[in-house]
């Protein structure tokens, strides 16, 4: 690796950290703030879950921005906004407001310094020989980052209070700025003899691509996974008669060895079909759910669970931003791969919306566990015929990559 690739990844790695981390922090505060301020569970998680659904919709057009300007540009603004918005976390008194910083302003901060956008940025800095493990460095990076800030950020909260602890989140939010300095992406020139095609242009080539949709709802069917075990696995295994700390263990493990998955993923994602190893991915997570489901529910069989499940939790991310790079080109990746990522957050939304409502209705999550084990057969199945013989610019291959 040279050593301008090697300090892209570096500061790309760290940026993305440092952005996953803070965001996963926030559940830290709900106890403390709740109490300090009188309000009830469900307005803080209510603002959480807006953010988490406006970082959805935003994304594509952070991703389109980008495009046109550059991903330095627009990370920096993020990591502006992300700074701004816990600033408002930390000083208003009122729900409404919080809401507001919380839910609209880090919706928007997450989507313009989240992982696609620095992801698009390395794709289009590197050539395609290193693009593979530059977005398994990036993904992994956004997991190594949840596990050093959160950490740090209950630390902050124990020594400083939640409001001190979200002060010193600020000032973290603001490292993102010159860890963005290096990626001075500019927009792909078209190839000589040829026009450049427009943002219109390439949506609507997109969509008219049935590759694009089989992508959409792949990356769909990847949200209801990790939404449903990051957020009802927990209590699952409550509901199993195990201690909760087990439950604890279990997310730990996912993060941990999404880590080793990720990196994985991405150099494969340079050597190997990314077709084939998407429906490697998703027919893995079916069949692990399902003997995950037959076998006894015991401490060791969750941690062996979690750690395996680890391995497949975002290791699709890879191989689908080379595809959709191959497919339609680096010139408007980071809008049309925002798109892609906004299936993913309703995927997210339903898995753990619909975990819930299931458990509600049944008092257990048998169904839950037996539809996610479909739709892990469904995706698997969706992206057999994705086309992965294309060229960077979009044109067909002479022979498949």
């Amino acid at each position: 690796m040279t050593r301008p690739a090697a300090l892209l990844m570096t500061c790309a790695v760290l940026c993305a950290a440092l952005a996953m981390g803070l965001r996963q922090s926030f559940g830290l505060f709900l106890a403390p703030m709740t109490e300090a301020h009188g309000w009830g569970a469900s307005g803080f998680a209510f603002a959480i879950a807006l953010q988490v659904l406006l970082n959805g919709v935003s994304q594509p057009i952070c991703g389109q921005i980008a495009d046109r300007v550059g991903g330095r540009v627009v990370i920096m603004g993020g990591a502006a906004l992300y700074a701004l918005g816990i600033l408002g976390m930390a000083l208003t008194d009122g729900l409404p407001l919080f809401t507001f910083f919380a839910g609209l302003v880090m919706g928007v901060a997450v989507s313009a310094a989240g992982m696609p956008v620095i992801i698009a940025s390395l794709t289009r800095l590197l050539p395609e020989a290193q693009r593979g493990r530059a977005v398994g460095l990036g993904t992994a990076g956004s997991s190594f980052g949840q596990f050093l800030v959160v950490p740090l950020a209950q630390l902050g909260i124990i020594t400083a209070g939640w409001q001190g602890a979200l002060f010193l989140m600020a000032g973290a939010a603001l490292l993102m700025i010159p860890l963005a300095l290096p990626l001075n992406d500019q927009p792909a020139a078209p190839a000589a003899g040829t026009t450049e095609e427009t943002a219109g242009e390439a949506l609507r080539r997109a969509f008219r691509t049935p590759t694009f949709w089989f992508l959409f709802f792949g990356f769909f069917v990847c949200g209801v996974h990790v939404s449903f075990l990051s957020v009802h696995l927990p209590g699952f295994v409550a509901w199993c008669g195990l201690h909760a700390a087990v439950g604890a263990g279990a997310i730990a493990l996912i993060g941990l060895f999404n880590v080793v998955g990720s990196l994985v993923a991405g150099e494969l994602s340079s050597r190997w079909k990314r077709r084939e190893l998407l429906v490697a991915i998703y027919a893995a997570r079916g069949v692990l759910m399902a003997g995950f489901m037959l076998v006894e529910k015991t401490a060791g069989t969750v941690l062996v669970f979690s750690a395996l499940m680890g391995l497949l939790w975002l290791s699709t991310v890879p191989p689908t931003v080379a595809l959709v790079a191959r497919n339609f080109g680096t010139r408007w990746l980071a809008t049309i791969f925002g798109l892609v990522f906004l299936g993913h957050q309703i995927g997210g939304f339903t898995g753990a919306f619909l975990g819930g409502l299931v458990f509600d209705r049944t008092g257990s999550y048998d169904l839950m566990w037996s539809f996610a084990i479909a739709m892990a057969a469904f995706a698997a199945l969706v992206h057999l015929p994705v086309r992965d013989g294309m060229t960077p610019g979009g044109a067909p291959a002479t022979k498949a990559a």
